[in-house]
């Protein structure tokens, strides 16, 4: 099974790493920038569409609002990455949002945010992906006639990308996302020379269109409403910010310095690009509806129909500024589609590493919080994989549909997560006496103060608007999340609670008053003889041999064999009419358990080690179900009696070839001591 499964393994993920190479796959800023920062960067791709659709319910006259709305999006943007910046600096260890909820506000804060992020984090991979799918899908039929397979394939493409570990994935992630940030900002600055310097009128393809009001005239609180719900839109543009300070520790150091860093120069570029796109898709009198095919009118007053394809804003953006089918538009849209992608790739770096530290906290099952081959959290990135391939097959990979789930998660962990900053600069204040330290601390205070106030304002924002269009969707998930971990935790406690040693003596620790040892018996053969050897090693008090008489005439053979061979263990043989093996063992040895509570019961059960996958299908399968039954049974201990048969050869060979090398999957968790050890003279 193992050479079934290693080969392909190592070529599609490499051969594995030892742990002390850890900070080897440590980040510069320039590549954590499109590790950590690919998903608010990229979604200046949906972002502005997503405005303009929801504006467009009252028709091309609501579009003079979307400026004021960008210049809401952007002091949103500094303020949370102003925020942010403070996070980073006081907790450096990577738990983010989690770590100070849960430090300032409490474990229930703490689960709270814990939830709403991973929520959040499966809701990027789907919607990330989808978008991208359909970008690529206005260029390629194929791929969107076959969106979800797409969507599915490209997700476990990710998947094995970030198995290979987060450096190398970083480096493939990087030129596509430079690539892209490179291509809008020349199609911003190309588009203002064009248009201030040059004087040209540029024209999107939907230029000549008009827009179906589906309600005419809007005023007062219903225009309030719609101008709301379209910033809440908008805000997609701020997902993906928490995930660098989740990944500190993926950081160089000085590790806080550069993820600040990073965060500054992340919200520089998404908020340009943002409303960079907005002002060219005002001058180009770009046109979206939610609904196209009726509500997209040509110039002379017909709809566009069923066969017309809404393109993104930024699609209809760059055929204005730089023609339809010329290299640079070519460019700048594969680049979109590819970014689309890797944005991804910010959930597949946070998911893992806030599961691990959960997980170290007994709020998720700890194989989250062991590390793979390559030293990346290999188990949280196929949970992660799993949920959001499962989301894009029930949403049937419509961007359209699945945004509106998005940023509920985000703007719930930001507004705790800056509340527990207020309290964390609250608390040191109160015994901190160094003046410049106390004005520092009093300055960082008011930002995640105004932080708290702003993002708690927009969560209430988003919840009255997008609650009725499937926010209720995400809301659940994390209810579900928080109740599952709770419960996690609840059974760890007990757990820990029921094996931990006692003080005193108890009956675990008091030695048995006698030792029974049965050696199970099937026929007379090398295994079974091997077995008993082993058992009259351990010097017990009684000894005897068992075996389950199924076939009369097997059983009349190994009774004349074992008088033959003279073997000094008493041979006791049960009778089972209903040709069971298992049941007749497990009322033997309660019988023995009854008889004398306080002995033990030691049994010894041959097994054959075999070196093909489909031999383990041929060969102790009753020997499992006995060991899974006996768990179960009090004062009793199981023993296997190995037996290697000839094609376990072949196993042991190639176990001795990967012992020059680092053995796959032997050292799981990071480095303890990282400095070199002393070499020891053994002459």
């Amino acid at each position: 099974m193992s050479k079934l499964t290693d080969v392909p393994k190592r070529i599609l993920i490499g051969r594995a790493l030892r742990s002390d190479r850890l900070g080897e796959t440590l980040l510069p800023k320039r590549i954590a920038l499109p590790v950590f920062a690919s998903d608010p960067l990229s979604s200046v791709a949906y972002a502005p569409g997503e405005v303009l659709l929801v504006l467009s319910v009252a028709g091309v006259s609501a579009y003079h609002f979307s400026p004021w709305i960008a210049a809401a999006v952007v002091v949103l943007m500094f303020t949370v990455v102003a925020s942010y910046r403070q996070n980073v600096h006081a907790y450096p260890s990577g738990g983010g949002d989690y770590e100070v909820a849960n430090t300032n506000l409490g474990p229930k804060a703490g689960l709270t945010v814990a939830s709403a992020l991973l929520v959040d984090y499966i809701l990027t991979v789907a919607v990330s992906i989808s978008s991208g799918v359909e970008n690529l899908g206005s260029a390629i039929p194929f791929v969107i006639e076959n969106k979800v397979a797409c969507a599915v394939g490209i997700i476990i493409l990710l998947t094995l990308m970030n198995l290979r570990g987060v450096r190398e994935s970083g480096k493939l992630f990087a030129i596509p996302t430079y690539v892209f940030v490179g291509g809008v900002f020349l199609m911003i600055l190309w588009g203002a020379f064009r248009g201030l310097v040059l004087g040209d009128t540029m024209h999107s393809p939907t230029s000549d269109f008009t827009i179906k009001p589906e309600h005419q005239g809007l005023g007062g609180f219903a225009l309030v409403f719609l101008l709301l719900r379209a910033f809440s839109s908008g805000c997609a543009a701020l997902t993906g910010v928490e995930a660098i300070s989740n990944g500190v520790p993926a950081f160089r150091k000085p590790k806080s310095k550069n993820a600040a860093t990073t965060l500054a120069l992340m919200g520089g570029l998404a908020v340009t690009m943002f409303c960079g796109i907005i002002g060219l898709a005002m001058a180009t009198h770009v046109k979206m509806a939610e609904f196209p095919e009726t509500d997209l009118l040509r110039s002379s007053g017909v709809p566009v129909g069923h066969g017309y394809v809404q393109n993104p804003v930024i699609s209809q953006v760059a055929a204005a500024v730089f023609g339809n089918g010329t290299f640079l538009f070519v460019v700048l849209a594969a680049a979109t589609a590819l970014v689309l992608f890797l944005a991804a790739n910010t959930a597949y770096n946070g998911f893992p590493l806030l599961g691990s530290i959960l997980a170290q906290d007994r709020y998720l099952p700890r194989q989250l919080h062991t590390r793979g081959d390559r030293l990346a959290f290999s188990n949280g990135i196929v949970v992660l994989a799993g949920a959001a391939a499962l989301l894009v097959w029930i949403y049937g990979a419509d961007s359209t549909r699945l945004i509106q789930l998005y940023i509920v998660g985000v703007f719930v962990s930001f507004t705790l997560s800056q509340t527990g900053m207020v309290r964390h600069w609250n608390r040191h204040l109160r015994t901190e006496k160094n003046v410049a330290k106390r004005r520092h601390m009093i300055r960082s205070r008011a930002i995640n103060a105004f932080g708290a106030f702003f993002t708690g304002l927009v969560l209430v924002v988003v919840l009255a608007t997008k609650f009725t269009h499937g926010a209720w969707v995400a809301l659940l998930g994390m209810v579900i999340f928080f109740a599952v971990m709770t419960a996690i935790r609840k059974h760890y406690d007990r757990v820990a609670e029921e094996i931990a040693a006692a003080e005193g003596p108890s009956d675990d620790s008091v030695r048995p008053s006698r030792v029974h040892s049965i050696v199970l018996v099937s026929k007379l053969h090398k295994p079974t003889l091997r077995a008993l050897g082993y058992a009259k090693l351990m010097r017990s008090d009684t000894l005897e041999a068992l075996s389950i008489s199924v076939d009369p005439a097997e059983t009349k053979v190994l009774r004349e064999e074992w008088e033959r061979r003279g073997i000094n263990v008493p041979l006791k043989i049960l009778d089972s009419p209903y040709r069971e093996i298992t049941r007749p063992v497990i009322e033997y040895v309660r019988g023995l358990r009854t008889e004398n509570p306080r002995d033990a019961v030691s049994i010894y059960i041959p097994e054959y080690v075999v070196g093909r996958w489909y031999e383990h299908l041929l060969h102790n399968q009753s020997a499992l179900r006995l060991k899974g039954r006996l768990l179960f049974t009090p004062g009793v201990m199981v023993t296997s009696v190995p037996y290697q048969l000839e094609s376990s050869e072949r196993a042991k060979k190639r176990a001795k070839k990967r012992a020059v090398y680092q053995a796959p999957g032997a050292v799981r968790r990071g480095p303890v001591d990282d400095r070199p050890k002393e070499p020891t003279n053994k002459g």
